[in-house]
């Protein structure tokens, strides 16, 4: 167990590359049918402490009397860097690949076709906007179906001419003035506009006409192109932080090239993810409830674009049955429908797995297009991810806890038939640890009286060969949000940890997503108790069914909200863990009031109702103050590794300080990693790398 070992484990299973996106074209031939599937990748890399992103092309043959099955896949292309990419999109009809890079503090727009560059554009001297926003939450790149246009959201330009005026004296007063944000990870959007590059004349200009309350983004093309699609965030009277949060309140808006816009959403909702149909007939877009859960089981809208008439094609999923789909969760990717405008695809949580579903807009029928929904281990893949449908051809990224990602391919089926997958691109290695799933029910005294019978879950990964012990040590590890999943996927953090020898608990609580909208609410109010409880109830489980854990040797480990769960753990059951690793943990929710970006979620969690104008009450701040961690600080025996984000907007870095200093001041064993540099996943590849070996290292000083 040496620093350099456990460096290299960790570079081998984190510097597996994963699919991120991926597009499909189709040659117009006769036959055989040819197509082209391009996939994008993500690769880290330890040496330059960097994330790789690269193309890779398969060339598909299809049987010739039908497109619906896969004769032949030739070997792939070569891989192509396009690490310096902000955003990529390919045209609809001729194929053509926009690009916006980045270069020497330039954003530039490309124009690539079959001989090479065709037109660049500095987007940057055009001066018509500020920097171009490469967000999965606002940002876009959206071909018209004429191939002249290109739309994308940028930061609006602030008012230049004040710097003239006046001598400079107006620009002066205000250069100093507070500007709002989006909270963490977006911290350089403030105020996003819709941007129509015109390709034919080579200029850029802000769609103007958006109204002054809303923040645009996520926009697309109407038919026609005449028009465009947005989604519009309300930003009055001030703004929360938005990402993981699916309940802000936002609509979908139509807004044309002249400038008039209109709603076409209800109000007070919260909604994002807009599809426009093959066909041109019918938007899709995924709509939740605003402000309660962060996260949410949210429902499929279909919007008639003749009729103007809104209906629902999934509703929430308040309680599902064994086996059945469970809900959607989680984003669509954009292109999400069959051929025939009549199916639309996509992921969802779905108790411990990630499933690939179909819902038929005639029928409203859901159907698993994924063989892993059976709660069984002996599926190969428990994680089923979409990155594209076009012209019916699915492209999924696959994986489980020992099966790192895998790039796989299938035709949307027929009524009643299954698909037949092909993989396309094998993982450079498995690893020989196996997994389970373990479903948990909580007993009688831990029933939640407003949610009863509800169940929870757990995947345990496990060595298959422990290094040189008897019975294995295990390390609980347990998710934010609280509102997300463990889905049975690849971890490179689990499986770093299962190739040094521990076991892995992944636990999905009551309130994680995937066991429907009653589990989600069954938390509120119940932070600091029943999850407790449930993470605990969790490890007592795998222990009982499996008798080569070791009982005296268990850790805890966890970020944001899992690191609030595994420092409760260690002050509520002292005598069961030895030790702890929490990454920008909450500590206090009290004193988290007035620094997060999701000041609302402060609230909701603790279980008060939140107002724009809330103002807080003695009541509230003793409600957040029992429920934290630092209530139980004094119980704390075990040695607490604090990994901490300098720029953490959601969990305020003073959080893990005011631990360390409560522990500190005990004699009790506390380390603190500070990142100065990093927010509130700690996602810089330098930052991993340095929490993983330190995690390790005090993982096995300690058990």
């Amino acid at each position: 167990m040496e620093p350099r070992q456990i460096t290299g484990v960790y570079g081998e299973v984190s510097g597996l590359p994963a699919p991120v996106s991926a597009h499909v074209r189709e040659e117009q031939l006769q036959e055989p049918r040819i197509y082209t599937v391009t996939a994008e990748w993500s690769q880290s890399e330890l040496v330059r402490c960097s994330r790789l992103r690269y193309l890779q092309e398969f060339t598909l043959i299809s049987e010739s009397n039908t497109h619906k099955s896969i004769r032949t896949v030739l070997p792939p292309g070569p891989c192509v860097s396009v690490s310096g990419e902000l955003l990529s999109g390919f045209s609809p009809i001729r194929g053509l690949r926009a690009v916006i890079r980045e270069t020497s503090g330039h954003q530039l727009l490309e124009i690539w076709n079959c001989h090479g560059l065709r037109k660049c554009l500095n987007l940057t001297a055009l001066d018509k906007h500020g920097r171009v926003y490469d967000d999965a939450q606002f940002g876009c790149l959206s071909w018209s179906a004429c191939e002249n246009k290109l739309l994308y959201v940028a930061e609006r330009s602030k008012n230049a001419s004040a710097e003239t005026q006046d001598g400079g004296h107006a620009w002066r007063k205000d250069r100093s003035l507070y500007c709002e944000d989006w909270g963490e990870a977006l911290t350089n959007r403030s105020e996003p506009a819709i941007c129509v590059v015109d390709l034919e004349i080579g200029a850029a200009s802000v769609l103007e006409g958006v109204p002054p309350d809303v923040s645009p983004g996520q926009a697309l093309w109407a038919p026609g192109s005449q028009a465009v699609f947005f989604i519009g965030w309300y930003h009055e009277p001030f703004r929360l932080g938005l990402k993981f949060c699916s309940n802000r309140r936002s609509a979908l808006f139509k807004i044309d090239l002249c400038g008039h816009c209109e709603r076409l959403s209800g109000e007070n909702l919260s909604v994002s993810n807009p599809r426009l149909s093959p066909d041109g007939s019918t938007l899709i877009y995924l709509q939740g409830a605003v402000f309660g859960p962060h996260n949410q089981c949210l429902s499929l809208q279909q919007l008639d674009l003749e009729s103007g008439e809104t209906s629902t094609l999934l509703d929430v999923v308040s309680r599902p049955q064994a086996g059945e789909f469970a809900g959607m969760y989680e984003a669509l990717p954009s292109c999400c429908w069959s051929a025939d405008s009549q199916r639309v695809m996509f992921s969802s949580a779905c108790r411990n797995w990630k499933g690939l579903f179909l819902v038929d807009r005639r029928s409203k029928i859901v159907t698993s297009l994924s063989d892993n929904l059976s709660d069984s281990s002996s599926q190969l893949y428990g994680s089923w991810k979409l990155l594209t449908v076009q012209r019916d051809l699915m492209v999924v990224c696959c994986s489980s806890p020992n099966t790192p990602p895998t790039l796989r391919v299938g035709f949307v089926p027929r009524a009643g038939e299954a698909v037949s997958w092909q993989t396309l691109q094998e993982p450079l290695m498995t690893f020989d640890f196996s997994w389970k799933v373990l479903d948990v029910t909580p007993p009688s005294d831990e029933e939640n009286a407003n949610y009863p019978g509800l169940d929870f879950g757990a995947v345990l990964v496990k060595p298959s060969r422990p290094l040189g012990e008897t019975r294995t040590p295990l390390v609980v590890f347990i998710h934010g949000g609280p509102h997300s999943q463990f889905p049975a996927e690849w971890n490179s953090t689990t499986a770093g940890l299962a190739k040094l020898g521990f076991a892995v608990l992944m636990v999905n609580y009551r309130g994680s997503t995937g066991f429907g909208q009653h589990s989600i609410l069954s938390l509120i109010g119940q932070i600091g108790s029943q999850d407790v409880k449930d993470v605990q109830r969790a490890v007592l489980t795998a222990l009982e069914r499996d008798p080569n854990l070791d009982p005296g040797r268990l850790a805890a480990i966890g970020g944001s909200h899992g690191g609030f769960l595994a420092c409760h753990l260690l002050g509520q059951y002292p005598e069961s863990y030895r030790v702890c690793a929490a990454r920008n943990p909450v500590i206090n929710a009290a004193t988290l009031l007035g620094t997060s970006d999701i000041v609302d979620w402060r609230y909701t969690s603790a279980g008060f109702h939140y107002s724009y104008d809330q103002i807080p009450t003695a009541e509230a701040l003793a409600a957040m103050l029992q429920k934290s961690p630092i209530a139980h600080a004094a119980k704390i025996k075990a040695p607490v590794l604090l990994m901490l984000g300098g720029r953490d907007r959601r969990v305020s870095p003073h959080q893990g300080m005011e631990l360390y200093k409560a522990l500190k001041s005990r004699g009790s064993p506390v380390r603190l990693l500070w990142f100065p540099e990093d927010g509130h996943s700690l996602s810089r590849v330098d930052t991993q790398v340095d929490c993983f070996l330190n995690t390790a290292l005090w993982l096995h000083q300690h058990l």
